[in-house]
């Protein structure tokens, strides 16, 4: 996903599920919330952060154990990183409960804000931690770790006014749908439809 806001260009979580990232040049940030390469590329994100130098690059601990990534800056649940303007907040801990007998791993949330713009939550693969006063909620609409009661419990925590589907791709159009819609109808969150589009939030 990437997020431009308030002059800056931040990348989150650019993994193997996708390919538009590659080219991607003039950012200003990379995050990367977990280790897994769905959401950190080990074939194509070191290049990627080759191709940007200007770009600092905040991921979760564990990450430069799996993804070569020598610059990289190791965010912690409870750290923030300012860029300029915007500030990058971590938050959670851990990757979501997977299976009982599959150990859970590290997974940092981030908080994006800035003055006079939206708040952004990003959970990763999480859907335990609820920060405040969000305004645009990047809800996972499928995992194997997620069961839809669960996603409506976590989007209805959140309180956000605003969302947007993330972690879809192991969703065919019809169960996408499904999910969207019943986050519609069953949170305060609004969720347009957007899958694989640009999209720009527009405050009152």
């Amino acid at each position: 996903m990437l997020v431009e806001v308030a002059g800056r260009r931040i990348l989150i979580d650019p993994g193997n599920f996708s390919s538009d990232w590659h080219a991607l040049r003039d950012l200003d940030a990379v995050v990367v919330t977990h280790q897994h390469p769905d959401h950190a590329d080990p074939e194509h994100l070191p290049g990627l952060v080759a191709a940007n130098p200007g770009a600092t690059v905040h991921v979760e601990a564990t990450v430069p154990d799996h993804v070569d990534l020598p610059s990289a800056h190791r965010l912690a649940p409870d750290a923030s990183v300012d860029l300029g303007p915007v500030r990058i907040s971590g938050v959670g801990g851990l990757h979501a409960v997977i299976h009982p007998d599959i150990p859970r791993i590290g997974n940092v949330g981030v908080v994006v804000t800035a003055e006079g713009e939206p708040t952004f939550f990003h959970p990763g693969d999480m859907i335990d931690t609820v920060p405040a006063g969000v305004d645009v909620l990047a809800i996972p609409a499928y995992g194997p770790w997620a069961a839809m009661k669960e996603t409506i419990d976590f989007v209805r925590a959140v309180g956000a006014p605003q969302g947007l589907m993330i972690h879809e791709q192991l969703l065919q159009e019809r169960g996408y749908q499904l999910i969207r819609g019943r986050v519609n109808e069953m949170t305060g969150t609004r969720v347009d439809e957007h899958r694989g589009q640009s999209w720009e939030v527009v405050t009152p």
